[in-house]
């Protein structure tokens, strides 16, 4: 499959009144997805600490909020293989806090298919926040994930500012990057825009970027979120003038679709009206990029 739908959530941080709650709310989203015949699902960096509201002695506590909303993984995890099996579509989970070894947190995005199988891409690179006041660690290794719709990579969040990664995953093969993001104002959500439609444009590659909303004033990690969701891709031939092949309204919860072709990818990369994905290597310091692990998922 080349030529198939994404649809990115602009996803709303909400009080939950139990698991039930949560549940309920995200089988409605991924319902509403799959009506729109999307076959990708994205959801943004963190919006699973809305769980974390869910314990009333820690929904306050940054280091407690870390603690809760890992210890309900599994659950999680499990409701998310559940859906994309039922629903028969590819789904990017919502980012969360994860326990490490050694008593550390990671950032951890994990992509589900339908056949049940589990990619997993940790942040690698930490904001301020994460690593001054969170104490949440950044985690390797890079991958791809080879999978039924195409090779795609992930970059959370700040990750999509630092080149190098996503041009690592275009070298080992992406079609398609999938930017989750978590950001508290406009500088924030157009900083990871930005990165994205420049991940986009140097790599000839779409790029997904899929933000938290709302606010949730009795969280200290996701109190206040700003963006819109958006599917990007190169401004190049048979793509829009912008590279903006569909964005949603600023703050609103919503769904937002695009159609995408692969196949487009690899035109554009071997016949475009420039060959950046091509040209990298001409650039001063273009060949130094970090290993990526190629995951197969199909």
């Amino acid at each position: 499959m080349t030529r198939f739908t994404i649809a990115a959530a602009q996803y709303p941080i909400e009080a939950l009144a139990d698991w039930s709650a949560y549940a309920a709310k995200l089988t409605r989203w991924v319902e509403e997805a799959a009506a729109g015949e999307a076959a990708l699902a994205v959801f943004p960096e963190y919006g699973s600490m809305e769980l974390a509201g869910l314990d009333p002695a820690t929904m306050g506590d940054l280091a407690g909020s870390l603690a809760s909303v890992s210890a309900l993984l599994p659950r999680v995890d499990a409701l998310h293989t559940d859906l994309a099996a039922r629903h028969g579509l590819h789904i990017l989970a919502a980012s969360a806090p994860c326990a490490v070894a050694g008593g550390a947190y990671v950032n951890r995005a994990r992509l589900f298919t339908p056949g049940g199988k589990v990619g997993v891409q940790d942040k690698l690179v930490m904001t301020r926040f994460e690593r001054e006041e969170w104490h949440v660690s950044g985690s390797a290794p890079l991958r791809l994930f080879r999978t039924a719709l195409g090779n795609i990579g992930i970059n959370i969040c700040y990750d999509s500012e630092f080149p190098l990664l996503a041009r690592a995953q275009v070298e080992a093969g992406m079609d398609l990057l999938l930017v989750p993001s978590c950001t508290d104002s406009e500088h924030g959500f157009w900083r990871v825009r930005l990165g994205a439609q420049a991940r986009a444009l140097e790599g000839q590659c779409y790029a997904v970027q899929s933000p938290t909303v709302g606010t949730a004033d009795w969280s200290p990690a996701v109190d206040v979120n700003r963006g819109a969701a958006a599917i990007y891709g190169p401004p190049d031939r048979g793509m829009p003038a912008d590279g903006v092949l569909a964005i949603g309204e600023m703050d609103a919860a919503q769904w937002v679709f695009a159609e995408v072709d692969l196949a487009r990818v690899a035109e554009l990369r071997a016949d475009g009206g420039v060959l950046n994905a091509r040209h990298w290597a001409e650039q001063p310091g273009g060949g130094l990029l970090p290993a990526v692990e190629v995951v197969d998922l199909r």
